[in-house]
């Protein structure tokens, strides 16, 4: 049914007229040397106008194949033109479908975090030690699949199991397309199996959270020092030689939200606070975004990828080699490949649900 719905919204084409007027807007702005006394602004800008100029040269291409269309179709009363104009038709057709397509996909609104770097925060939920373990498998997996992408993974802080795995850990993924394709990722993850930890070869179902934020620039969230309670200590936990001898580990505590960030990672106290800083800096700003959203989406929830944390996303069942995500009904048996990082069969499937869904709601508001 989501093809035919895309089909039917398809026959109609967005108004174009608001973009329109919008890109002229931006013209005359963006001709103005004022406009470029803000640098940020400016950017923006010229951002937003490429992409309105994009949409508007797709228009254009659709308009002049229609118009190469009728050209054909009035052709084919004539005998010894029909076979040529048929063939013409077909092609032209199929142009018009890509391009009306390619126009639908374009005029959607742009994800303002589209191209930022990404935190992701994974932390063992139910499930004792096997939830920890469940924990570092989906590291494993993570740093494999931004391997396999070209993107590179910092680790930010962590806290190890004694068996083996992480209480929790946070890291940033670095790379063009992070955020894209990782805001599917948070949610609640659940595994079923025997624990290597088990003797009697019993079933356990254990689960492990994942958030997933954009990081934040300085420009976007700016936090003023004497709302921060910095303290400073010795690591905790198993480090190896030189990490527990120095008072290198720095726990920060933003007053006004109450968030906490405690990072012990590295040597020198000013590298630990520097990432603490970021990931307090990205959690505030998704507390800022999420308190946005709940004032729009009061009456819609419209996306695949809401980020809720307390919602479970995915089932990893090892017994029957099966991986579900429940929030599209979708299943595989690539159990063991998506575990060694090969998750972009989920992702594009996430990720076409999600433009069908967005594609839809325009449809929505334009009929409402």
């Amino acid at each position: 049914s989501m093809i035919i719905d895309l089909i039917l919204i398809m026959e109609n084409l967005p108004n174009i007229e608001p973009f329109r007027t919008r890109f002229n807007d931006l013209e005359k702005l963006l001709s103005l040397p004022e406009t470029f006394q803000d640098n940020l602004k400016a950017t923006e800008l010229s951002k937003e106008h490429r992409r309105l100029q994009g949409i508007l040269d797709i228009y254009e291409d659709i308009l002049h194949y229609e118009d190469e269309l009728a050209q054909c179709q009035s052709l084919l009363e004539e005998p010894e033109m029909e076979e040529e104009a048929r063939s013409e038709i077909e092609g032209l057709e199929v142009k018009i479908k890509v391009k009306k397509d390619k126009l639908l996909v374009s005029v959607l609104p742009p994800d303002p975090q589209a191209g930022k770097n990404t935190i992701v925060e994974i932390r063992a939920g139910a499930g004792g030690d096997e939830a920890s373990i469940f924990a570092g498998d989906l590291f494993r997996m993570y740093t494999r699949y931004a391997e396999n992408q070209g993107w590179s993974i910092e680790c930010l802080s962590q806290s190890n199991s004694d068996t083996g795995g992480f209480k929790e850990i946070i890291f940033i993924v670095k790379g063009n397309e992070a955020w894209s394709k990782m805001k599917y990722e948070s949610g609640v993850h659940r595994v079923q199996r025997i624990p290597v930890t088990e003797a009697g070869g019993r079933i356990h179902t254990s689960t492990s959270t994942v958030a997933v934020l954009p990081e934040a620039k300085d420009v976007e969230i700016s936090i003023d020092p004497n709302d921060l309670e910095i303290s400073v200590c010795r690591a905790s936990g198993p480090g190896g030689q030189g990490v527990n001898t120095t008072d290198s580990a720095v726990q920060i505590q933003h007053i006004p939200s109450g968030i906490n960030v405690y990072c012990a990672d590295e040597r020198s106290q000013l590298k630990n606070k520097n990432k603490a800083m970021t990931v307090l800096r990205s959690r505030l700003l998704q507390k800022k975004q999420s308190e946005e959203n709940k004032k729009y989406a009061l009456n819609r929830k419209n996306q695949v990828g809401t980020g809720d944390r307390s919602e479970r996303i995915r089932t990893y069942n090892f017994p029957q080699g099966r991986i579900t995500d429940h929030r599209v009904n979708y299943t595989s048996h690539a159990l063991q490949e998506s575990m060694m990082g090969d998750i972009n069969h989920i992702i594009e499937f996430l990720e076409k649900e999600d433009l069908a869904e967005k594609i839809r709601t325009i449809h929505l508001d334009k009929n409402e």
